[in-house]
């Protein structure tokens, strides 16, 4: 275990972590949960990560480092006139289906025959409104939200994975020396708390299903390709059932999907790591340890952003999702056939129609499936 190995896995966690645990917590906030389950369901999802990273990492010899679903978490966060219970429910059955894709082909091949711009027209309906109250927050707070927002686009050019970490930081300086008061704070450790899911068929295809389609698209797929770039032959079925497995465990918890890991996965890649690339791997032990002391960390976390204004909040949510949104769009427009059945999608489920009780997610990609289907039934000229 060299210095080089526990410094990247760190790094990456810390990266990860900052970059989207607003997110979470805005998910959590959105289905009901009290602080109590918001600390479970951190603690849950970040052991889960630790669980699987250090297994799929030994197993396979490769460094395989999991993540939390972020758009997933978004998608999450959009939701209204769910309970918890329910939101847990659609997480339990999200997870048996990303772990029956690693388990039955068929599965997988249905779900890669979805269009991939009409995938990412969803994917990007969901990351809109949240982007667009980063420029809210600034109207509402523009002296602390601005300063975080020049330092997110300064630091961004010279290394994007750090930028929301520092606008993070930013925001936390100028809301002390604005007077926010930060002595609530308190190290305490989280207990697990278990969730008797609810299982509601409209909340199982406005959210649930979405929420196994984002984390495919936006997080597995992606975190693949990443480990083929370095070199790496990914094991994609084992990868599927474990974290399948695991997002199915920890949603009793109160947890939503863990997935592969895509950005953050890049920093555990390199020959700065490990120059012997077939050592690389033990980063994944590292990277599980530093995630176990994260989860521990998880009431002290909520406070501290229950703390900050509500601006700054979502100003960091915002700026957070700018690129994932930038994928999201550029997939979604990508092959001009898909261009109109993807705005569609995204048209649809930016709005937040919840038809039925189903979610806007599952109505954007079923219109965006339908006029694709329309644009095929056309006779050819």
């Amino acid at each position: 275990m060299r210095a080089s190995v526990i410094s990247a896995a760190t790094v990456a966690a810390l990266v990860g972590y900052a970059a989207s645990v607003a997110i979470l917590l805005a998910a959590a906030a959105a289905l009901g949960a009290t602080p109590a389950q918001a600390a479970s369901w951190l603690l849950a999802i970040s052991l889960g990560k630790a669980v699987g990273s250090a297994l799929l990492s030994w197993q396979s010899r490769v460094p395989v480092v999991l993540a939390w679903s972020t758009p997933g978490a978004a998608l999450i966060a959009a939701a209204s006139g769910i309970s918890f219970a329910e939101g847990v429910g659609a997480f339990v059955v999200a997870g048996a289906l990303i772990a029956a894709t690693g388990l039955i082909r068929p599965l997988g091949a249905l779900v890669a025959r979805i269009p991939d711009g009409i995938a990412a027209g969803m994917l990007a309906g969901v990351l809109l409104p949240f982007c667009l109250k980063g420029a809210l927050a600034a109207e509402t707070l523009p002296a602390l939200v601005l300063p975080m927002v020049a330092v997110f686009l300064t630091v961004r050019l010279w290394n994007p994975a750090f930028a929301v970490l520092a606008a993070l930081l930013t925001g936390i300086v100028l809301a002390l020396l604005t007077g926010s008061d930060l002595s609530t704070l308190r190290l305490s450790t989280p207990i697990l708390t278990p969730v008797a899911p609810e299982f509601r068929l409209s909340v199982i295809l406005g959210l649930g299903l979405p929420l196994y389609l984002v984390t495919m698209a936006s997080q597995n797929l992606p975190g693949f390709a990443t480990l083929r770039a370095a070199g790496y032959e990914p094991p994609v079925s084992a990868a599927l059932t474990t974290t399948g497995l695991i997002s199915t465990i920890t949603a009793f918890f109160g947890a939503h999907t863990v997935s592969m890991a895509a950005i953050t996965a890049a920093i555990c890649l390199g020959p700065d790591v490990h120059p012997d690339k077939d050592k690389r791997w033990i980063v994944g032990l590292a990277y599980a340890a530093v995630w176990v002391l994260l989860g521990l960390l998880s009431p002290t976390v909520i406070d501290l952003l229950a703390a900050l204004p509500a601006p700054v909040v979502a100003a960091l949510v915002a700026l957070a999702l700018l690129s994932p949104l930038m994928g999201a769009l550029t997939a979604a427009f990508a092959t001009p056939d898909q261009r109109f059945p993807a705005t569609m999608t995204l048209a649809t489920t930016a709005s937040g129609v919840a038809a039925f009780g189903i979610g806007a997610a599952f109505w954007g990609l079923a219109i965006g499936l339908a006029v694709w289907g329309l644009q095929h039934l056309r006779p050819a000229r």
